[in-house]
C-alpha cells in the first residue's frame, strides 16, 4: 500500500547505524504498543481503526447526509488537530458536489471571517465546533460569531437543528452549552490527542458531509495498523540518523497542489509530537515544481549539512487524463500525445535524481494512487512514525507543554491578572 524509497539516502545512512539505532526502534514500538512510555494514557489512536464506537460512526454517517440535504456551506470551527486533518483530506478526496467545507476558527482575522461569509453567499448553511474544552479562544470566538449569524438567519429554535458540536463526552464549557441547547453531539475521545484525531469524529464528520468516504479510510488505516510498522520504523529511524548528524529541517516536498493541506496536518503531527526540551526536527514543506523555479536554487546549490527532504509520490491522481497537443510552434512536438500526469512523474524522477546526486538527503513515500483507502493508511502510517520518531529522541510524542506559553501571555493582556 505504501513504500518507502530510499536511493537517495544511502550514502547519508550506511548499513552498520540502521542496526545500532534498530533495538532503540523496536524499543519505541514496544512502548507504542504495550502502552509503557511517556504520555501511554493518549495511544487510543493506536487502536481506533478497530475500536472506533460503531454506533457513533453510524450517527456521522446520518448527521453528514441531514447536512448534505440541508446545507450548501458547513462551516467548520477548530484549531490545530481539530481542523488541519480534516481540511487536509477534503482538499484531497472532497466532492466537489457535495456541501462545500469552509474551515473558520484557525485564526483571528477579520479578513478571513469575512471571506468565509462571502463565500457562504445565500446558501444554506450548518455549523460544526470542534473543541474538547470549549475554552481556547480561536474557535470560541468563531462559534460565537458565527452562532449569532445563523441565530439571524434560521432564528433561535432553527440554529439550533444546524449546530453539531464535536467535544468532551462529558465535561467542559461547549459540552455544557450543547447539552443545554440541544445540539447533536459527537465525542472527541479521552484518550487521542487533536493532532492524532483526524479519524475520530473530529475529521469524520465534515468528512462526510463534503462527500470523502470514511469507510474507505477507516478501511485503509486498519490495513496500516497491521502492516506499516516495518516502513514506520525504518523512516523514523532514518530522520533520527539524520538529525543526530546535524540535518534539523526536513522538508516535505510533493507535486500536487491539493496535498498542500496535508502537508500542514504533516507539519503540526511532526513539529508538536517531537518539538519539546530543545529537540526535535523542523518540518517544513515545498510544492513541486513551483518552488522549484525559487526554493529549488538553494536546495540545490545551498549549504549542505542542515535540510534534507522526504517526497511524498503519488503513484496515480486522477482517471481522466489530459492529452498534451504538442504544438510545433511552441517547440513541444515531442510531447504530442502524452499527458500532462505523466510529465509531472518525470518531473519527480528529475528532481529527487538531481537533489539527491548533488549531496542533498533524499527520501520518498510513494502511494499507489489518491483514493479514501491510501490516504487513510498514509494518515496511520504518519502517526505511527511520528511516535515512533519522538520516544527515540527521548520525548513525549503526546503532549504540547509549550504551547500553552502565547495563550497564557494573550489572556493576560485581554484580562490582566488571569494568565499568570
Amino acid at each position: 500500500m505504501l513504500k518507502l524509497n530510499t536511493t537517495y539516502i544511502k550514502s547519508f545512512v550506511s548499513d552498520d547505524e540502521m542496526a545500532n539505532i534498530w533495538p532503540r526502534m523496536e524499543q519505541a514500538y514496544d512502548q507504542i504498543m504495550h502502552g509503557t512510555g511517556k504520555g501511554s494514557e493518549l495511544l487510543g489512536w493506536r487502536d481506533w481503526p478497530e475500536t472506533y464506537d460503531k454506533k457513533e460512526f453510524a450517527r456521522i454517517k446520518r448527521a453528514a447526509q441531514k447536512i448534505r440535504s440541508s446545507s450548501g456551506v458547513l462551516i467548520t470551527i477548530g484549531i490545530g488537530g481539530s481542523y488541519l486533518g480534516a481540511r487536509a483530506v477534503v482538499e484531497l478526496l472532497g466532492d466537489y458536489n457535495a456541501t462545500e467545507a469552509l474551515f473558520v476558527g484557525k485564526d483571528l482575522s477579520e479578513t478571513a471571517y469575512r471571506r468565509a461569509m462571502r463565500k457562504m453567499g445565500d446558501r444554506d448553511w450548518s455549523i460544526n465546533i470542534i473543541s474538547k474544552s470549549g475554552t481556547t479562544l480561536e474557535p470560541s470566538l468563531a462559534f460565537d460569531v458565527f452562532r449569532e449569524k445563523l441565530i439571524e438567519r434560521y432564528g433561535r429554535a432553527g440554529a439550533k437543528q444546524r449546530i453539531y458540536a464535536t467535544t468532551d463526552a462529558e465535561t467542559g464549557i461547549l459540552h455544557d452549552v450543547a447539552k443545554r441547547e440541544g445540539y447533536a453531539m459527537f465525542t472527541i475521545p479521552d484518550d487521542i490527542g487533536g493532532r492524532y484525531s483526524v479519524l475520530t469524529a473530529v475529521g469524520l464528520l465534515p468528512l462526510a458531509a463534503a462527500g470523502v468516504d470514511i469507510d474507505g479510510l477507516m478501511s485503509g488505516a486498519r490495513e496500516a495498523k497491521k502492516h506499516c510498522a516495518p516502513e514506520a520504523m525504518t523512516y523514523a529511524a532514518i530522520r533520527n540518523i539524520l538529525y543526530k548528524k546535524g540535518f534539523s529541517v526536513e522538508s516535505l516536498a510533493y507535486f500536487e497542489p491539493s496535498f498542500g493541506q496535508m502537508s500542514k496536518w504533516w507539519q503540526q503531527l511532526l513539529g508538536e509530537s517531537e518539538g519539546k526540551n530543545q529537540r526535535g526536527i523542523l518540518p517544513d514543506s515545498m510544492i513541486f515544481t513551483t518552488d522549484l523555479h525559487s526554493l529549488g536554487q538553494f536546495i540545490q546549490g545551498g549549504p549542505r549539512g542542515q535540510l534534507f527532504e522526504t517526497f511524498l509520490h503519488i503513484g496515480q491522481m486522477l482517471n481522466e487524463k489530459i492529452t498534451l497537443p504538442g504544438s510545433a510552434d511552441l517547440g513541444l512536438d515531442y510531447l504530442a500525445g502524452k499527458n500532462l500526469a505523466s510529465i509531472n512523474q518525470i518531473a519527480y524522477q528529475a528532481t529527487i535524481a538531481a537533489h539527491g546526486k548533488d549531496g542533498v538527503p533524499a527520501m520518498s513515500i510513494n502511494i499507489p494512487k489518491l483514493g479514501s483507502r491510501e490516504i487513510g493508511y498514509f494518515i496511520y502510517f504518519m502517526e505511527m512514525s511520528a511516535a515512533l520518531s519522538a520516544y527515540v529522541m527521548g520525548v513525549n510524542p503526546f503532549d504540547q507543554p509549550d504551547v500553552e506559553a502565547y495563550k497564557k501571555e494573550m489572556q493576560n493582556l485581554l484580562q490582566p491578572g488571569t494568565g499568570k
